[in-house]
């Protein structure tokens, strides 16, 4: 992995459960980090492997090993929220995490 393609900037996001002031429930996406990344949509090759459906909503994240996230958290990448639908830890070697991703449907700020 050259270290020179994680140019973009993207932010981990998390779901929580809490209450507000006056005791009623809500619930939040907050920032947990903002790494660098590097992001690509999914070839054609990678879309029939994947059996994705929507090819052109499908991207991938590839940062530097995070630990503790998984598929309940979401990207922040330019506006957009992307769910995470596959970790991949290349070869469990904890230095890079390649996350692949679908866009979520009206997330733009």
């Amino acid at each position: 992995m050259e270290i020179g393609r994680l140019r973009n900037r993207v932010t981990f996001q998390k779901h929580i459960y809490g209450t507000d002031p006056d005791g009623f429930p809500i619930e939040e996406w907050v920032d947990v980090a903002t790494v660098w990344a590097a992001v690509s949509n999914l070839s054609g090759r990678e879309f029939y492997a994947a059996a994705a459906v929507q090819a052109e909503n499908t991207v991938s994240f590839i940062v530097r090993y995070f630990p503790g996230i998984d598929t309940t958290y979401k990207i922040l990448f330019r506006g957009k929220q992307y769910n995470i639908i596959a970790i991949d830890n290349i070869r469990y070697e904890n230095k890079y995490l390649i996350l692949k991703t679908d866009i979520v449907t009206g997330s733009s700020n």
